[in-house]
């Protein structure tokens, strides 16, 4: 699957972070645990989490996660891939608040990987994703994808109208078993042809 490089999703980006920390205020975290796992060059940092001193942060590129670890120094920066790397329980040491996950593509096996491990789980959570899936789904590839084949198998393989509504359905089965519900969901399609997904998810034990 082509790498996203859609620019115009920025500012979405941007305003999807800040309804999730203005939730947690609302909830009395006003210095939230922010986890984001596809770190990049540590742009959505600069603008919308540099008052936040503690975090985990992700980035595969050796460069890129020296320049985050200059960035924000009291946070853990893990030079890996997230999705093994939370699969064995990396950034456990700290009780996310507000879990960021920004991939090329599927986010799925990023969020079981967080909440199939092992790791100490906050009674609230907020998670702000941005999906990449639906580029493939449009060209009918739906049914490539591991993470779709039980919704593939209920609604077939032409989910394009239907993807965020999938969306939360996948996300309240990828949370159940850690205890959770999803306690409210909202979204939108955005970019280039429509082709990504953003969502904002409250979960509660």
């Amino acid at each position: 699957m082509a790498k996203q490089l859609d620019n115009s999703t920025y500012q979405y980006k941007l305003a999807l972070r800040r309804r999730a920390l203005g939730i947690l205020e609302e909830r009395g975290v006003d210095t939230p645990v922010v986890m984001e796992t596809h770190g990049g060059r540590g742009e959505l940092w600069k603008a919308v989490y540099p008052h936040l001193t503690q975090g985990v942060v992700f980035e595969t590129d050796p460069q890129k996660s020296a320049t985050l670890g200059k960035q924000r120094p009291t946070w853990a920066v893990y030079e890996s891939d997230c999705e093994q790397a939370l699969a064995v329980g990396a950034g456990a040491h700290l009780t996310i608040d507000l879990l960021d996950v920004d991939p090329y593509g599927s986010p799925w096996n990023v969020l079981c990987g967080f909440f199939e491990s092992e790791r100490p789980l906050a009674e609230f959570m907020v998670l702000a994703v941005n999906d990449g899936l639906r580029q493939k789904i449009t060209v009918g590839g739906a049914w490539s994808v591991k993470r779709l084949a039980d919704v593939v198998s209920k609604y077939g393989n032409d989910l394009h109208d239907q993807y965020l509504s999938i969306c939360r359905e996948l996300m309240e089965g990828t949370i159940s078993e850690a205890g959770y519900r999803v306690t409210s969901f909202s979204g939108y399609h955005c970019g280039n042809k429509q082709a990504m997904t953003h969502y904002l998810a409250t979960i509660e034990k």
